[in-house]
């Protein structure tokens, strides 16, 4: 047997077999895009469901349990971890956990999915259709790793996809099915992962980060405010991402109707001095190579 049969698989290339569900979803998508049922309702549909599962990623993944940004009550976090769980992206511990670890070490050599560092395929999609980064970092969320349920839906997630995707074939047949899952969870990936491989290369820079973080109004768009991502990592732990009247940030909006509500409450906002620093921006290369953390 030669050396290279012997050398063990890099835990850094595609996993065939892993990712054999992840490339089924989007192989679905695509046929029914193409050639499956089609009306204006099932469209509406994948809309709703990309809305309300996208909100499962920024206001209870990012916001709440890789930021702690707000506090709610032990019955509200299980339903924003089981929400996001039913985007097909892991647990909440197992999510949160990595995105911390990124901003310790934002576009450094250390950072999982830096853009600058590896490039546009490895930050959108290729670190997680590897093996390295399988396993929940449990010291990067020990503050919620406390919780039994949270450690349960991290080791069992597949349960949130699994049950959200038989409600929709219960409710509405095989077209809610293909469109409600499938074609929403294809658009919901690509949606979530566009912040990782593009908001640190396109948009403008507000803030003089130690990474390329930079805002973005079509990013913003398509997650619900999260686009504002020069404004996040400058001041990482507030509820709102687009802190000025033009920055459209929905998901600051539905938190603060749930606070209204009493749902969820202490929703943190930048401080007026930290808004108002602003500095000539560095270029991205020369950001990604100072050392630190972003603030």
């Amino acid at each position: 047997m030669s050396d290279a049969a012997r050398a063990p698989r890099s835990p850094d290339r595609i996993h065939w077999l892993k990712s054999a569900p992840f490339f089924a979803v989007h192989a679905v998508a695509v046929a029914t895009l193409v050639a499956g049922p089609f009306s204006w309702k099932l469209v509406a549909l994948a809309a709703g469901s990309y809305a309300l599962r996208m909100f499962g990623i920024t206001a209870g993944y990012h916001r709440y349990f890789a930021h702690r940004s707000y506090k709610t009550g032990r019955a509200f976090q299980l339903a924003l971890a089981f929400l996001g769980g039913t985007c097909t992206q892991k647990g909440a511990l197992w999510w949160a956990a990595h995105h911390r670890h990124h901003h310790r070490y934002s576009d450094q050599p250390e950072d999982i999915h830096s853009p600058l560092q590896r490039g546009f395929w490895w930050s959108h999609a290729g670190w997680i259709l590897c093996t390295r980064y399988d396993e929940t970092r449990l010291d990067h969320i020990k503050d919620f790793a406390r919780y039994p349920e949270l450690r349960w839906l991290d080791r069992f997630h597949v349960v949130p996809p699994i049950a959200y995707a038989a409600l929709l074939l219960a409710l509405g047949g095989m077209p809610a099915l293909l469109w409600g899952y499938f074609v929403s969870t294809t658009f919901l990936w690509h949606g979530t992962f566009l912040v990782n491989s593009l908001a640190h290369v396109i948009g403008r820079r507000r803030y003089d980060t130690a990474d390329g973080s930079r805002n973005s109004l079509l990013i913003a768009l398509a997650t619900l405010g999260e686009g504002w991502h020069n404004n996040h990592h400058h001041y990482q732990s507030t509820a709102n991402q687009g802190w000025f009247w033009w920055e459209i940030d929905v998901t600051w909006y539905a938190l603060r109707a749930l606070a209204a509500l009493g749902v969820v409450r202490e929703l943190r906002t930048p401080p007026a001095a930290v808004q108002a620093r602003t500095a000539v921006p560095a270029a991205p290369a020369a950001a990604a190579a100072e050392p630190g953390a972003s603030a």
